[in-house]
């Protein structure tokens, strides 16, 4: 028995690798071979998978690269737009600060540190924020899957062109978008028992005329010993961009109860 499941396993092992030799040949373009000139072995088998499997259909094209990940435009079967975010698993920012987000996160207590580990860390840590972002009813981007160091999720914008983050574009109606942003971090906290941990007008697009957040994966739980320095930090970047903006903004002590109060123990 244990032979004859050698030998089916391998026989499925083969057709596996088949299937992705001719996914690649029908697929074949200067994206996929950009794709092969950035990224190692594991993160392209990563990427053939999700392929085979439907989550994503084309990869169009890079639409942000940044020293520790890239950010491509994709589509799926039935032709909806995808973020699909790839974790650099060789990028050095990585053990750079990094490991503080990670330590004293119960969800991730056995991260080994050398850098692939906590790479793959930091994706899984990205979707599962997200999730519970969402349950909050906080705007972020919606969340599909999640494999090593590639993160698949809802594209933030139109035909590849994502929505402008505030710094790119100040708001129209900075006042409403600033209490609206105070209202996802008082959600984030209360509801998810989460802080974003990097609030700042780089990381908030402005999609259809609401804020959405996004670069969620440095964001830690209430547990975490370093959660009210992260808050207060939050707090006081929304304070100093909307004061520019010329809203009236409430002091980060005032913002801080705001979010705080009648949290339920």
């Amino acid at each position: 028995m244990a032979y004859r499941e050698r030998v089916n396993k391998r026989l499925e092992q083969k057709e596996k690798r088949y299937e992705t030799e001719q996914l690649l040949k029908k697929k074949r373009s200067e994206e996929y071979q950009v794709l092969e000139e950035v990224f190692d072995k594991s993160t392209l088998m990563t990427i053939y998978g999700l392929l085979n499997k439907g989550v994503i259909d084309e990869i169009h094209g890079v639409v942000k690269a940044g020293k520790e990940a890239r950010i491509y435009w994709g589509t799926d079967r039935e032709g909806k737009e995808l973020a699909i975010k790839i974790y650099l698993t060789i990028a050095s920012e990585f053990k750079k600060g990094k490991l503080r987000y990670i330590r004293g996160d119960p969800r991730f207590t056995h991260i080994r540190r050398e850098t692939r580990s906590i790479v793959f860390a930091w994706a899984l840590k990205e979707f599962k924020n997200l999730k519970l972002a969402l349950k909050a009813k906080v705007k972020v981007p919606k969340p599909f899957v999640v494999k090593k160091n590639v993160l698949v999720m809802q594209f933030i914008g139109k035909n590849g062109i994502p929505a402008p983050n505030l710094k790119e574009l100040p708001p129209k109606n900075p006042e409403r978008i600033y209490n609206e942003l105070l209202a996802f971090v008082r959600r984030l906290y209360q509801k998810s028992k989460l802080i974003h941990g990097d609030i700042s007008e780089y990381n908030i697009m402005v999609w259809r005329g609401r804020p959405v957040l996004f670069d969620m994966a440095q964001g830690v739980l209430l547990s975490h010993p370093m959660a009210t320095t992260f808050l207060k930090r939050d707090l006081q970047n929304l304070h100093r961009y909307f004061k520019k903006q010329g809203v009236k903004v409430l002091s980060t002590d005032e913002a801080y109860r705001k979010v705080v109060e009648d949290v339920k123990t």
